[in-house]
């Protein structure tokens, strides 16, 4: 069970008289983020004046590159997992839930694919699946995920779907897709699959009427918790990276977020008081990182500027 927690966080970014960095921010994000992100970017960057720059792909094969030597300043992982490991070997702060999402069927609207014939058809030697990469990408771990719920629900269910996944994007060796095309789009366009595993949420704040998203059933039902950490070393500043991830996390980005089909983590609520009103209380803890040292300790004339939302 969720434990609400009270977190004070300063509404940067609302001031363009704030302090710039000299860098850009660098952020790292999962590819699904991609919608999203840009749009909270440029809502952030019409506000401050301060330029981020975003770079999009399969989470793992991001966080490969950090370990390698790359130096973001934000990592947006579609899991927890990734940014946690580069928080274990002290790269990055301990990763903090920015978003969620959750597993949807996506094919043909004349298809007829339905929440409850779902598994059937999946199931059909005459459809073909097709899912991310599972490792490299989390959208394809999740895919798996959902082959071993189906196993529990039909014996012998997950070995014929994990044989017959073709893992088209997310990876390091996909097939080749012609430029400019939707590689999911490509393989329905080609007949190749029939119906795709991936996201809920979209990359633009409408659905693609082409395609029909079918929720799971509850006995399937994969979630997926969107994990931000703050890399250590960044070009762009830790103060200016601190400040984007918490400007993430506020009432006004999360509502952008909510628009891409994401479920949002933090929403401004009346019953919350505002800083100016009286003492935010804020804790340092260890579940707190991105708070300090921006929203805890800080000086009175800051103060006036935040405000005081739920962090769960």
């Amino acid at each position: 069970m969720m434990r609400s927690k009270l977190f004070c966080v300063v509404a940067l970014g609302l001031f363009a008289g704030d302090a710039l960095a000299a860098e850009p921010v660098k952020v790292f994000a999962a590819g699904s983020l991609t919608g999203a992100m840009n749009a909270v970017i440029h809502l952030y960057e019409e506000k401050t004046g301060v330029h981020v720059q975003a770079e999009f792909g399969p989470a793992g094969l991001l966080r490969e590159r950090i370990e390698n030597g790359e130096h973001p300043d934000i990592f947006a992982s579609a899991n927890m997992a990734h940014p946690q490991k580069l928080a274990d070997r002290g790269l990055a702060t301990q990763p903090v839930v920015m978003a969620r999402n959750r597993l949807c069927a996506k094919a043909l609207p004349e298809s007829g694919l339905t929440t409850q014939n779902v598994l059937q058809r999946l199931l059909d030697p005459k459809v073909g699946l097709g899912t991310s990469t599972p490792k490299a990408d989390p959208g394809g771990d999740y895919a798996w995920e959902l082959f071993a719920r189906a196993e529990k629900v039909r014996p012998g269910a997950q070995a014929i779907l994990e044989h017959k996944a073709q893992q088209l994007v997310g990876g390091k060796s996909n097939w080749p897709v012609p430029a400019g095309q939707d590689a999911m789009t490509h393989y329905f366009e080609q007949h190749k699959i029939q119906i795709s595993l991936g996201y809920c949420s979209s990359r633009q704040t409408t659905p693609d009427p082409k395609f029909a998203s079918v929720e799971l059933p509850p006995e399937l039902a994969v979630h997926a918790d969107y994990g931000m950490s703050v890399l250590t070393g960044g070009a762009g500043g830790r103060e200016a990276a601190l400040r984007f991830a918490l400007f993430v996390m506020s009432p006004e980005a999360q509502r952008v977020i909510g628009m891409y089909g994401f479920t949002p983590v933090a929403e401004r609520r009346a019953d919350f008081p505002s800083c100016c009103d009286q003492p935010c209380p804020c804790r340092n803890t260890a579940n707190a990182t991105l708070s300090y040292p921006i929203s805890c300790g800080i000086s009175p004339s800051t103060a006036a500027r935040a405000t005081c939302m739920p962090w769960a």
